[in-house]
């Protein structure tokens, strides 16, 4: 078992992170050929399928290249705030599982509020905004979406994670979160799904039904929403989309639609003290007149 406490340098964490980025995303593209020729033999391949495949792409490029643009930034206070740490783990096998698991619960968090709160919901609407599901979807990003983690994520920093490990933890979240982006597989096994996050919780977490609005926000452990009271079961027939509706294949659009939606909430509030509740008030509120 010594190797479970085996020292590893920032170097090494860094080319897993990469090799395993690289094969995902490969594996990813792989998975969606076979997704899209299924929808051509269910007939269901349509044109605007096509073009909300390729607006996911599209916005992830644009998404990197906000993130790469504020990169040095989020490192910098990130190794800054590792200063003031209140111990020092080292980065090994074992300290890898506990900042998955703590990276994971502090996602959840970071999920629920983007949900509940004006400004997040503006940047990660537009992952929701797809009306189709599938692993394409994994990939669209709203503009905001590599920025607020960095909040988050900050604790972790505090408690003496190594920043390089951080950022590995956070990575594996995501990278685990794309392959539930299907319809292909539906339930699995009752343990598996007890514990973990699947394609049947996602496809809930994705759904416009009034019962599976807010639901499922974990990453890779559902039991967060089962300890916090926002898990639901898929039953009914999964709605996707937001409302209103973007109805566009522009990826322009749908990249900006969410702060576009809010900025034309804000520009419409009777004062400025309630132009600003829209940033910090749920989605859905409405100042009452």
């Amino acid at each position: 078992m010594d190797w479970i406490l085996q020292t590893l340098t920032e170097s090494q964490l860094y080319q897993w992170e990469t090799v395993i980025g690289d094969w995902f995303f490969a594996a990813s593209i792989g998975f969606l050929l076979i997704e899209l020729l299924l929808y051509g033999v269910k007939k269901q391949f349509t044109r605007n399928l096509l073009g909300d495949t390729l607006a996911n792409f599209v916005t992830l490029v644009l998404f990197l290249a906000v993130t790469f643009s504020i990169a040095v930034i989020y490192l910098n206070i990130f190794y800054y705030v590792h200063e003031w740490r209140f111990f020092t783990v080292e980065i090994t096998p074992l300290s890898i599982i506990a900042a998955v698991v703590l990276a994971d619960l502090t996602y959840y968090w970071e999920h629920r509020f983007t949900h509940r709160v004006g400004f997040g919901w503006a940047t990660h609407t537009v992952h929701h905004s797809s009306p189709h599901f599938n692993i394409s979807v994994a990939y669209r990003f709203g503009p905001l979406d590599g920025v607020i983690p960095l909040v988050f994520h900050l604790p972790m920093i505090l408690l003496g994670f190594n920043p390089i490990l951080v950022l590995f933890a956070e990575a594996l979240v995501q990278l685990y979160q794309t392959a539930l982006h299907t319809e292909v597989v539906k339930k699995l096994p009752r343990w598996f799904e007890a514990v973990m996050n699947t394609p049947s919780h996602h496809r809930v977490h994705h759904g416009s039904n009034r019962e599976y609005i807010d639901k499922n926000y974990g990453g890779i452990f559902i039991v967060w929403d089962k300890l916090f009271g926002t898990f639901a079961e898929e039953r009914a027939t999964v709605k996707y989309g937001v409302v209103p509706p973007v109805n566009s294949v522009n990826p322009l659009k749908i990249f900006f639609s969410g702060l576009v939606y809010l900025g034309a909430k804000m520009r419409s509030a009777s004062s400025v003290g309630v132009a600003l509740a829209y940033l910090i008030k749920p989605p859905g509120w409405r100042h009452k007149r």
